[in-house]
């Protein structure tokens, strides 16, 4: 995949803080993916206190979700765990999966926030502008804002509001479990965010881009390394 020149990562906090403030302009948060036939996962996994960082992307077919391709890169990160400044910490190992993969996605599922984000700048927006694809965050909870509880049916959904602007949806992807939060990432609107949401989920409360990437992460983290690791499919892997 093609990747757009990247800013350095070996930030302050502050510093990282004042970069997210400037991308944040570059987030379109607008756009028609058109007909998608292709969608990645993306998730990262480190043991608790560990500076080592195992990242993956699982690209499935869509909309039958065949997995078709899994890479993973690992990283060594300096960058401290600080809520809102995740992808100066996951990042750079992000980006070497991204440049191991091999299919070009319609759509990338971020296990994160999109724009629901203190300063509209979450991990599915930061890497949506590096790779100048449509992106979708998917998170398992809130980081700003508030949302009502859905209905318990799958499908149903509540705006995240902040300030009384609305910049994600909770969605239920199954009956009578906790919803994720969805916001746009970059390069698609709300509605087509939460719609590949629905149309992804499978029976699990994570749609299954995002399932299938925490569970390679894991499988990944504990085997002690990604780096190099690359799996091309023809059947799916459950």
């Amino acid at each position: 995949m093609e990747i757009r020149e990247t800013h350095p990562f070996d930030l302050t906090p502050a510093e990282a803080i004042r970069l997210q403030e400037r991308l944040r302009e570059q987030v379109r948060r607008s756009g028609d993916p058109g007909a998608v036939s292709l969608v990645v996962g993306v998730d990262a996994s480190y043991a608790k206190g560990s500076d080592v960082i195992h990242a993956v992307a699982v690209a499935l077919s869509f909309p039958d979700l065949t997995v078709v391709e899994r890479v993973s890169a690992t990283a060594v990160t300096t960058f401290p765990y600080i809520p809102g400044l995740l992808t100066f910490r996951e990042g750079p190992a992000l980006l070497e999966a991204f440049r191991r993969l091999t299919s070009e996605p319609d759509v990338i599922f971020f296990d994160g926030q999109g724009i629901a984000h203190p300063r509209g700048l979450g991990i599915a927006s930061h890497m949506g502008i590096l790779l100048n694809r449509p992106t979708v965050g998917v998170a398992k909870s809130l980081l700003v804002g508030t949302a009502a509880e859905p209905a318990a049916e799958k499908g149903s959904t509540a705006p995240i509001l902040r300030d009384g602007e609305t910049i994600g949806m909770a969605v239920r992807t199954k009956d009578r479990v906790k919803p994720v939060y969805v916001s746009v990432g970059h390069r698609i609107d709300l509605s087509a965010a939460v719609d590949l949401v629905l149309s992804a989920a499978r029976g699990y409360r994570l749609p299954e881009p995002t399932r299938q990437a925490h569970l390679f992460a894991n499988e990944v983290r504990r085997e002690g390394s990604g780096e190099g690791r690359q799996t091309t499919l023809s059947t799916p892997v459950r």
